[in-house]
């Protein structure tokens, strides 16, 4: 599986080369085949779980709801989930058999934390396949488990105000020193150089998951799979822990907003648009979700500087739908999907989000600044590394608790380590990984 991710997301990366090709033509006409009222649907209620942070997802926007309502006559209820408890809440619904009828989960993370092969909807044969450019990103174990409009990996690294930068005349910092020496200059200019919303445990990790991944990269190529076979120690790794301490001496050094486990991911936007912070370990979808509220915001992405001209990180597309084996209304959450990947729907969410359509009768519109800086800047080049999740075979909840305690100063980064490296083990022993 985790070959499988890895293959998903460097196909996904060859593909975002021509962001700037548009799909083959587009349809103005609403696909309706399974979209009318039948069989009493207009008493049904779907239930769709998502995660609080991802409030901003297309797939829950009130006119998408509305419409697919007034089409079909089914409603949908969303269930809003604390980001931190989600995949707990999750994992308990599926095992006392309480699912909801569909859940937005991103993929990776469905296969070693929600058991998907058990408890998810085989999808290869809906309508909507045929037209689907890239299928390996809502693939895993042979089969389509996922929807999305889009094939658009995630980049992760550090989301910046570049009219911050350009009024205190900043360049993007190349590595460890230099990020230090900008956050310093932007906190004497009156601004938190950097958002933690650590509230949310996997946000501590965007820092470490790209800089390890980048490490191994360049240092040791094997790693990941020495790790998932037992032949290394997260322990054995002297630059993790160094690592983990940057992050931690960032907020130390009073380079943070002051409350980083009580502020969230959701306040995130609002920190941005009102100009309050400069910077924050994040994904490119944060700038979307920026941009579409303010599009004069002129926000950008650099790769983390943990060392010298480091490379990008990317994640595996994130944020699909899924469908629960045990759901109670299968036929009208499939009906949700076809819905979305109509032509005329899918294409007018491919536009708002400025994604990279997944649908052949979809077109790709032009991609924002931000974007094609990514390209010139980082894929083109080749300076992308596939993050520390997309190697994962176990669920890392553990992981994001241990990296929330180092702000609590409960533990050091060298016991974060050791206490992942010994949960680790539990975890991959459970799991009857060969090796352990």
């Amino acid at each position: 599986m985790r070959r499988r991710l890895k293959s998903m997301t460097l196909g996904l990366l060859a593909g975002t080369l021509a962001l700037s090709l548009a799909a083959c033509g587009t349809a103005k006409n609403t696909d309706n085949e399974g979209g009318q009222t039948s069989g009493g649907s207009s008493k049904v209620t779907l239930e769709l779980a998502i995660s609080k942070s991802s409030q901003d997802s297309p797939f829950i926007a009130d006119w998408l709801i509305e419409e697919f309502e007034q089409e079909t006559g089914i409603k949908i209820n969303l269930q809003l989930i604390p980001a931190e408890q989600s995949t707990t809440v999750l994992q308990t619904k599926l095992a006392v058999d309480e699912v909801p009828d569909l859940i937005q989960y991103n993929l990776a993370s469905a296969v070693t934390d929600l058991n998907l092969e058990r408890n998810f909807e085989i999808l290869d044969n809906e309508p909507w396949v045929s037209r689907i450019q890239n299928p390996d990103v809502l693939s895993a174990f042979g089969h389509i488990y996922g929807f999305h409009v889009s094939q658009d990996t995630g980049m992760q690294g550090v989301v910046y105000n570049k009219d911050i930068f350009e009024e205190l005349g900043l360049s993007i910092p190349k590595n460890y020193e230099e990020f230090l020496a900008v956050c310093e200059a932007i906190k004497a200019a009156g601004y938190t150089p950097v958002f933690m919303p650590y509230k949310d445990a996997w946000a501590a990790n965007i820092w470490p998951a790209a800089a390890f991944a980048d490490w191994a990269a360049k240092n040791d190529p094997t790693l990941f799979d020495d790790l998932n076979s037992n032949k290394k120690q997260w322990t054995d790794i002297p630059a993790f822990e160094e690592i983990l301490e940057q992050q931690y001496q960032i907020y130390k050094l009073g380079y943070t907003n002051a409350d980083v486990l009580a502020d969230s991911y959701d306040m995130a936007v609002g920190k941005f648009l009102s100009k309050e912070v400069a910077m924050m370990f994040m994904g490119d979808w944060l700038i979307q979700n920026i941009t579409s509220q303010d599009p004069s915001m002129n926000i950008g992405l650099f790769a983390i500087p943990y060392a010298e001209d480091p490379s990008i990180g990317a994640s595996p597309l994130g944020g699909q739908l899924f469908i629960p084996k045990k759901s109670k209304h299968i036929e009208e959450a499939k009906k949700y999907l076809e819905f979305i990947a109509s032509p005329e729907i899918a294409q007018r969410i491919v536009d708002a989000e400025s994604y990279v359509s997944n649908l052949s009768d979809v077109t790709t519109p032009e991609q924002p600044e931000y974007k094609q800086e990514i390209i010139d800047n980082y894929i083109t080049p080749k300076k992308v590394t596939l993050t520390m999740d997309a190697h994962m075979i176990v669920d890392q909840n553990e992981w994001y608790r241990n990296l929330q305690d180092q702000f609590t100063g409960m533990i050091t980064p060298k016991e974060a380590l050791a206490n992942w490296n010994e949960k680790f083990q539990e975890l991959m022993k459970d799991k009857g990984a060969e090796g352990f």
